[in-house]
Formats: C-alpha cells, structure tokens, sequence
C-alpha cells in the first residue's frame, strides 16, 4: 500500500504531458478515488495529500467549472450543475490541502484563522511547504469565487490570500510563476473598492511571463480575461490570445496538458469577444 501511495503521489507528470485533455479528463477521476481510498488507511501520507489537493482543485477547474463556462450560453441549467460539483470538488480539496498543512505544523488551521496567531502560524511555512501552500490557497480562492451567496466561505478570502502570499515569499519560482496567476485574478478580477488594482494585476503577469520565459499559457489567459476586459481594452485582449494561442504545447512536455487546457479556454475568449466589448 505505502508503494501504490507513493506512486500515486508522484505520479502527476504523466497527466501533466499528455497532449489529449479529454483522455486524462476521462482518466483522472479513478486515479483521485484510488487516491482517497489509500488515504483511509494512510490519513497522513505526505504525498498523497499533496496530490488530492492538486488533483482535485486542477481538475475541477479545468474538467468542470471549465466546461460549465462552455455550456453557460446553450444549457444554463447545465452550467448551474457544473458549477455546484466543481464547488464541492474544490471543498474536497481544501480539505485535503488543510490537512497536509496541518500533518506537517500541527495547530497551523487553527493559528491561521487565529487573527492573532495568523503571522507566527505562517512564519513556521518552510520552502517545502510551498506547493501544499499553493495548492491550498487555490482551492480556497476558487470555491470562494463560486459560492458568493456564502458569507462564511467569502470571509475566508483573506486567509487563502494568506497562504499564497506566504508562498510566493518562499519560492516566487514556483511552478514557473504560476503563484503570480493567483494574483492576477485576485487583484484583477475585484473593483479598486474591494482591494482589487489593474496595476498590480500587472506586475503579476510581468513577473508570471519572466518566470515562465513566455512558455505557459495560462498568464496571458488570466490577464487578458480579468484586466483586458475590466479596462475594455480589446487591441490587449486580443493581442494577449494570440500569444497564447501561439505557444507551442509541445516546446515543454510538463507544460502541455495545461497549455492545452488554457489555449482551448483562449479561443472561446476570442470567440465571445463582442460579447466581452462594448465596442
């Protein structure tokens, strides 16, 4: 058991090159109950934590609320469904994310909504935390986005903010910048009003592009989807997709499942662009 858990663990570089979505969107899900049934017997395995925090938020995001946002304009009632179970996908997520934090500093959930903890709590948050800290935060920061109708929930947004400021400190690298992606949402998607700012959202990107030396699609997606069309500036818009679009999958194999799930998501932006402008 110990030996399938850590293969199970290890094992997400063969879904990460793999050039057909559909194929893995099909595969995925055994592998994640197979996950959740050695998590029975082995509640505190490291990697497998790990795992079910990634594979669930990842999947969630890119099978699920993905293709809700798909069907939104045929199938409303479709789309309303989707997005209920990739809510729960990424509930299942943070639980397991919480738990890893929680196996590896014990009382870290407890000091992290302790206001007067929070600081001292993160402080303990090693660089080998970072991609539990990640992962953790964005399963947060997703079933957050989707459950505006939950007070409870939306209170907890400074706390996944939280997790990936932390982590962006530790190892900004991360992921080939992919921490910076939280921000770009995060500071683009919400009105100065609420905390948000374009130019931050900005700064995000620049950083996301240098770390990734402009091979991951997913930054110019965000940008173009959250700041572009917050400013109504579709020349950027447009111009973001392309260069997205233009990335070959390929050029990096632990790379190409998700440029091929972001490029897909940049043609259906290009597709509702009069939809997106006003002009």
């Amino acid at each position: 058991m110990s030996q399938l858990a850590n293969a199970l663990a290890a094992g997400g570089d063969v879904y990460a090159s793999d050039d057909d979505p559909e194929l893995v969107a099909a595969a995925v899900p055994f592998g994640l109950k197979t996950m959740e049934s050695l998590l029975a017997e082995a509640p505190e395995h490291d990697g497998l934590l790990l795992a079910a925090a990634s594979g669930f938020t990842q999947y969630g995001y890119a099978f699920v609320q993905a293709e809700a946002d798909l069907v939104e304009s045929k199938d409303l009632a479709r789309a309303t469904e989707l997005r209920a179970r990739a809510r729960k996908l990424y509930a299942r997520a943070l639980r397991y994310g919480l738990r890893g934090l929680e196996a590896r500093h014990p009382g870290f959930e407890k000091g992290l909504r302790d206001d007067a903890l929070r600081e001292a709590t993160l402080a303990k948050a090693t660089r080998a935390d970072v991609p539990l800290l990640y992962w953790t935060g964005a399963a947060w920061g997703a079933a957050i986005s989707l459950s505006k109708e939950d007070a409870e929930l939306t209170a907890d947004q400074g706390l996944a903010e939280a997790l990936e400021r932390r982590a962006l400190a530790l190892d900004e690298a991360f992921g080939r910048g992919s921490i910076h992606d939280f921000f770009i949402a995060f500071d683009g998607g919400r009105p100065p009003a609420a905390g948000g700012s374009f130019e931050r959202a900005r700064k995000h990107f620049e950083r996301a592009v240098a770390l990734s030396g402009g091979q991951r699609a997913a930054p110019y997606v965000s940008f173009a989807e959250t700041v572009s069309v917050g400013a109504q500036n579709r020349a950027e818009f447009e111009e973001l997709l392309g260069k997205a679009l233009a990335i070959d999958p390929g050029a990096v194999p632990e790379l190409r499942l998700a440029n091929a799930v972001s490029q897909r998501r940049a043609a259906w932006l290009l597709a509702r662009a009069d939809e997106l402008f006003l002009e």
